[in-house]
Parts: C-alpha cells; structure tokens; sequence
C-alpha cells in the first residue's frame, strides 16, 4: 500500500509539472503578453513601448527560465530601468539596496505566487479568500447532493423494472440533461424574482459571502446539486441493480433473510464502491463547474476569481488558479484510488 501511494505521488508531482508547464507556455504566448503591456499602459501603445515594458518585467526571457522562476528553482531576475531597479522578488521599482534585501528566490515553491495586476493584491490571498469561499458553497452543495443522490440510486436499483425504477430514473436523467445556467435562470425567475409574485428567496449570494442564510445561499446550493445528483444517482442505481442480481444476495433470499437486511447489511456497501469514485470525481467539477453558477448569482468565489483572470489577462493569478484546480484534480483522484482500496478488499488481495 506504501509503495502504491509513493509511485501514484510520483505520477501525480509528474503530471502536475507537465500541466502547469502547458498552462504556462500558453498563457506566455507573445500575443497574451502584448494585451498585457496594454493593459497596464495604454492600447495606443508603440511597439517599441511593449517591447521595453515586457523586457523591465522580464517577460522577454526563454519560456524554460520563466518557468523555473516561477516556481522558485531559478533565481530571480533583475532590471536597471530609469528610475531604479526592478526584479522578480521586489515589488515595483526599488533602489539597489532594497533589490539586494531582497529574496534571490521567490516562486511557488516559496509561497510567492506573484502579484495580481488587476486587483492589485497578492495573488495568493486573493486565491485562499476565494477558495474558503467556493469550499463553503462546495461543502453545502455535497451535504444536500450525495445523500440525496444515493438515495435515489440505491430506492431506484433495489427493484429494477419497478415504477418507482423509472419515476426515479426519469427524475435524474432530466436533472443531469438541465445545464445549470437553464435551471439557474428558472429559479431566479420563479423563486427570487418579483415578477412573478412568488419572492420565496429575498437574500442574494453575494450577501452569502458575508453571512450565509437559508434565503440567500439556497438557490446556488440547489442549482449545483441537482445538476451532479443525477449522474451520481444513476450510476448508484446501475451498481445497485447489479449487485442485487447477484449469487450471494439470492442465496441470502432462499435463506429467508429479510428483504431490508439484504438491502443494509449485504447489498449497500458493494452497491457503494463505483458510486465513491464518482463522488470523489465531483470535487474537480465542482471548483471549477461553478464558473457559470457564480458567475449567475454573483457570488465571488475560486469560479468567479477564474473568470475575471482569464477576462482580464492576469498572468500571474490566471496560473495560480490553474494550479490549485490541477492540484485539487490530481489529489482527490489519489484519495479516490486510496479509498477503492479500502471499499473492494479484492484490489488489495491482487
């Protein structure tokens, strides 16, 4: 089990540095650049200007040496520029002393995750603050989706065929094929908005973020939820079904063993193992597939932070963003092989 842990965080740290180079060279492309330079400055900006602003910032440097500054491997860089210094590990222009007090590293790797240049604040706490946010509306959405979810599975696939087989089948198909800006808009029109007289929820999510009642945090919670509780639903619902067609659970029958002690003590847990995958796939989709809830109902978490980097051009926290959401991918996908283990005892025996 030791070695299996060892050899998959070796994989992961792999594919992680493959990724985040990927996101890297993409976002360094020199047109990105460029829209940068013009951001900061202004669009009517002369090519010689762009090439003197991207070479004070060090943007100008081979792709392989950006990178390892970015993650802290490489020292840093540094610029004489008209009035003072400028360098990687210093913030603005500085005078020479003040660049030599200075850290010679300063990447991921020391906690520095640079500078945003649109909110102009450290990008790791503008990361950390939206993610507590996210991992709030993540936490809630989990607590009404997997209970719901498997209970629907497990009533759906205990008698396959059955009417309430279908009803149940029907519901989750339909919740899974409703995206979830459809069935956003519909709950905003029918439940939070005026117009049509029902006013039910009166809070707004952006008022969630501050204190989080039942008012203003439920529509954003139902939207996420129903969405993912059909898939998770339906692939209870077929691991349950396969597992009641089982040997053991008809020999468990012939022996006159009741019908809900077949269900709870014999049928649930091996009905569970599939269905823990996909929940654990859920936290992946979950941090970066409420981009359009958040976005709808204006709360400014992980998805809305996401947005406004890739909109805006920030390098430094579109990166950042794109880190946490390749590291929560490849550590949850690690605790879901982990768990697999433990829920199929067959895995370990091979």
């Amino acid at each position: 089990m030791g070695l299996f842990i060892l050899r998959r965080t070796g994989v992961m740290i792999l594919t992680a540095l493959c990724l985040t180079f990927i996101v890297f060279f993409m976002t360094n492309l020199y047109p990105n650049l460029e829209k940068l330079a013009k951001t900061q400055g202004n669009f009517r900006m002369s090519d010689e200007a762009v090439e003197s602003y991207l070479e004070n910032n060090g943007y100008l440097q081979p792709v392989y040496l950006k990178y390892a500054q970015w993650l802290g491997v490489a020292p840093g860089w540094e610029r004489e520029v008209e009035n003072g210094w400028r360098g990687r590990c210093a913030r603005g222009t500085v005078t020479r002393e003040e660049l030599d007090a200075a850290p010679t590293f300063c990447g991921i790797l020391q906690g520095d995750w640079g500078y945003s240049t649109v909110f102009k604040d450290e990008v790791g706490t503008l990361v950390a603050t939206r993610l507590g946010l996210t991992g709030k509306l993540m936490f809630f959405v989990l607590l009404l989706m997997v209970p719901m979810a498997l209970i629907v599975g497990v009533l759906a696939g205990m008698k396959e065929g059955s009417k309430t087989d279908r009803t149940l089948s029907t519901f989750s198909i339909a919740t899974t094929a409703t995206p979830e800006y459809v069935s956003g808009v519909i709950f905003i029109a029918v439940f939070a908005s005026s117009a049509v007289g029902l006013k039910w929820f009166k809070g707004t999510a952006t008022a969630a973020m501050e204190d989080a009642n039942f008012e203003n945090f439920f529509l954003p919670v139902l939207t996420i939820a129903l969405y993912g509780m059909g898939y998770i639903a339906r692939m209870t619902r077929a691991s349950m079904t396969e597992v009641m067609t089982a040997q053991y659970i008809r020999t468990a029958r012939l022996k006159g063993v009741s019908f809900p002690n077949i269900v709870l003590k014999h049928a649930l847990r091996n009905a569970l193992i599939a269905p823990f995958t996909v929940i654990m796939l859920q936290f992946p989709w979950l941090l970066n597939g409420v981009v359009i809830v958040e976005t709808l109902f204006n709360y400014k978490g992980f998805g809305w932070l996401l947005v406004q980097a890739a909109g805006n051009n920030d390098i430094e926290l579109l990166l950042a963003v794109s880190v946490v959401s390749v590291i929560v991918v490849l550590v949850t996908q690690l605790i879901s092989d982990i768990g697999y283990v433990f829920l199929n005892p067959r895995i370990r025996i091979s």
